[in-house]
């Protein structure tokens, strides 16, 4: 939207609006088109951010930067956008401007906003909304998970100020496509701000967030910092979420809860935690349809499953990125529970849990193609990789160098599928004073060996290289299972095929 517009009106001859006409319109069709619970509420709750007042009232005085042309009349701060676009709006370095921004272009059917660079945008409130759009879709999932759950609805149904507290954003929620174009600005909630997060993508909603951090974020339901709905999508580039929480007793996901569809690329997951005791996904929680890329996970903490990550439910692609130094129940760099997740050339390093010092999996899927699994601790059993009741496959992998205080330094199974293909298990401990196993400790099901390599683990009792109960364990002549102490195989209670001592 230009400064000036030239129209013709009846008599034919130009006329020239006025900027502050312009801008007039621009607030007020922002917020009056479907927008004026969001716009107001979030309009007052950064009034001290803004400088205290009337925010609305100095919105209108103030000389407008959005939408305005050079003198030569070229769109300098908002040429179109390189994807073809309407022209990215440039958003000054205040939170109300921000606020009012988002507000227009949902009122717009979407838009895309371009951050000053650099820029700290501090919220002190929640930009409270009332859902839209959303068909009673949420009511039935609710209605469904209450069911599958066994719950009782009249026990568990919720006042409408906890549904209020659980659907607290900082910023208006998302209904339409939004692109917000960080240049390296933060989005922050004030250290004595009331607890919400910055994102809730609604059904049909859609939203991009590229080179922009996310900071202290805060939930009292899932998502600390953004959450997806079911019918919702989101795609994070070159994004860092940092220091945010969920308190969610249902869910979790600290610094994101994805129940739609997201993609995150060369994005950074830092100190975030999903703290109640059900606690899913330090840093990310999903239950919907995920890709990850190039992105790392570290410091992030879970009190349940999933440190980094947490897959429940729901279907994860991850691929060449990094989890170190997270910690969680089950699963300290990742975990996937009652899903399916494939993760690919991927590091997992550093990480400390209960079971699954690095890796988590638990009747579900899990397929690990060229990854390295290294130094993780487990207080009790598998320091690299945990699995329980489910297929879980190992090609091109490394596991080295872990420890359990219990059983399978390397690797734990029970009751599950695990076929380990040109893959190395080398160099892990099982320490405990009982503990057996320090390569693989497996019962129930079945493990086969391809071409792969299980060499210089230890235990404290016999064996140290495969320990088996009640499964078949197949070891082909291409595999080599030597230099484990005490024991290659011998001591285990299942026979151990092409395993001597």
């Amino acid at each position: 939207m230009s400064t000036f517009q030239r129209w013709r009106g009846t008599s034919g001859r130009p006329r020239t609006r006025t900027a502050q006409t312009t801008r007039r319109r621009f607030l007020a069709g922002g917020l009056v088109a479907g927008s004026l619970v969001a716009g107001a509420a979030g309009l007052t709750g950064v009034a001290a951010a803004a400088g205290g007042g009337n925010v609305l009232g100095q919105l209108l005085a103030a000389p407008s930067t959005i939408g305005q042309r050079d003198a030569d009349g070229a769109d300098s701060p908002n040429r179109s956008h390189p994807d073809g676009g309407p022209a990215a709006v440039s958003v000054p370095c205040d939170p109300a401007r921000l606020v009012a921004a988002l507000v227009h272009a949902d009122a717009q059917g979407g838009g895309t906003l371009r951050l000053a660079p650099k820029c700290t945008y501090t919220l002190t409130e929640a930009a409270f909304d009332d859902d839209r759009f959303d068909g009673g879709v949420r009511d039935a999932r609710e209605a469904s998970d209450q069911l599958e759950n066994g719950e009782n609805t009249s026990n568990t149904a919720k006042t409408k100020e906890q549904i209020r507290r659980e659907n607290s954003s900082g910023l208006p929620v998302v209904y339409h496509p939004i692109t917000i174009e960080g240049d390296g600005a933060t989005i922050a909630r004030h250290p004595n701000a009331p607890e919400f997060r910055f994102f809730t993508v609604r059904d049909g909603g859609e939203l991009k967030l590229s080179d922009v951090t996310l900071r202290n974020g805060r939930s009292v339901a899932e998502g600390g910092s953004v959450h997806v709905v079911h019918g919702g999508s989101a795609v994070l580039e070159r994004t860092t979420i940092t220091q945010s929480l969920s308190f969610s007793a249902e869910g979790g996901g600290g610094a994101v809860f994805n129940d739609g569809n997201l993609v995150v690329t060369d994005s950074t997951f830092t100190q975030n935690a999903a703290t109640a005791r059900t606690g899913r996904g330090g840093g990310l929680l999903n239950g919907g349809v995920l890709t990850v890329t190039g992105s790392t996970f570290r410091d992030n903490s879970a009190a349940a499953i999933g440190g980094g990550l947490a897959n429940f439910r729901g279907a994860a692609d991850i691929g060449g990125s990094t989890f170190e130094h997270n910690s969680a129940t089950q699963g300290g760099g990742l975990a996937s529970f009652s899903a399916r997740t494939r993760v690919w050339d991927t590091k997992v390093t550093g990480n400390t849990a209960g079971n699954g010092g690095g890796i988590a999996n638990s009747d579900a899927t899990i397929a690990l193609r060229g990854l390295t699994v290294r130094d993780n601790l487990a207080t009790g059993d598998g320091g690299g990789v945990w699995a329980s009741r489910g297929l879980i496959t190992l090609d091109a992998t490394v596991v080295t160098a872990n420890v359990a205080h219990r059983f399978g330094g390397g690797l734990f199974t029970d009751r599950s599928n695990v076929p380990v293909r040109h893959s190395e298990i080398t160099g892990n401990g099982a320490v405990g004073a009982t503990s057996t196993g320090g390569g693989i400790h497996a019962s129930g099901g079945q493990v086969s060996l391809f071409a792969s390599r299980v060499t210089e683990n230890r235990s404290v009792v016999a064996p140290g290289g495969i320990f088996g109960r009640n499964l078949r364990v197949n070891v082909d002549p291409r595999s080599v299972v030597t230099d484990n102490r005490p024991t290659n195989c011998q001591g285990s209670p299942a026979p151990i095929g092409n395993c001597f001592r």
